[in-house]
């Protein structure tokens, strides 16, 4: 089949999209951040490359400016992450960037998007990109705007806050609900997820298909994101 670079720095996410593409009989390579993709990119230019936006040392959005600038952007690439602006979207398809992936990202859009990656052959040129307008209620489940269409599907599936900081309900001393918004951004976002994924557990009486469909996220996506957590996935029962 194909040769697939995925690069991110979450263990988890790797092992979970590696599993996925080696069940639809691609090979694939692992790199956890921008030096291990360079080595990569170098050794053999991948069919397709799925890049994460936020790593520790080199984001993806200035790896993906320096393989265009040295004539390295041959090859289709993803970009993924779990909270990129829109912004932060079109600047990437912009640079070269064939699409944009959402997290959590559901099984059929991951394989979709791939499969036109590699019908596509190459990466797209950079092209300017029109005014996005986007509805706060899109959802990730409901638009299927094909790759190439001008419209990022993150851009398409924003959710409702994607108004910016000037919406978010936060107070004056640093605090989002009981989240606060001096900690680092990583456990500020863990701190949201864990409340997220127990208000669903709740609301869906503990179902893990029923929360796997709510949220978007596969069943073993969803069990791993929730020992990460450290979130019961089981109802407890009384004695």
């Amino acid at each position: 089949m194909a040769r697939i670079l995925v690069v991110d720095d979450e263990v988890g996410i790797r092992e979970l999209l590696s599993e996925i593409l080696y069940d639809e009989g691609h090979t694939v390579e692992l790199a956890e951040n921008a030096a291990q993709a360079r080595a990569a990119r170098l050794r053999a230019r991948p069919d397709l490359v799925l890049l994460d936006i936020w790593m520790p040392d080199t984001d993806g959005v200035s790896l993906l400016k320096e393989w265009g600038s040295q004539g390295l952007l041959d090859m289709p690439v993803i970009m993924m992450s779990g909270h990129a602006t829109i912004d932060t979207a079109v600047e990437a398809t912009r640079i070269g960037a064939m699409d944009f992936l959402e997290k959590p990202i559901t099984l059929q859009r991951l394989l979709k998007t791939i499969s036109a990656g590699l019908a596509r052959g190459q990466a797209p040129q950079a092209v300017p990109m029109p005014a996005v307008s986007v509805s706060q209620s899109a959802r990730d489940d409901d638009f299927d705007a094909p790759p190439g269409s001008g419209v990022p599907a993150a851009a398409a599936a924003a959710p409702a806050l994607a108004g910016g900081p000037a919406e978010l309900p936060a107070s004056s001393n640093g605090q989002l609900g009981s989240i606060s918004l001096d900690q680092p951004l990583r456990e500020a976002r863990d701190a949201f997820e864990r409340i997220y994924f127990e208000y669903h557990l709740v609301r869906e009486s503990h179902s893990m298909t029923r929360v796997s469909e709510r949220t978007g996220l596969e069943r073993t996506h969803l069990y791993r994101k929730l020992k990460q957590l450290g979130i019961e996935s089981a109802r407890k029962r009384s004695t």
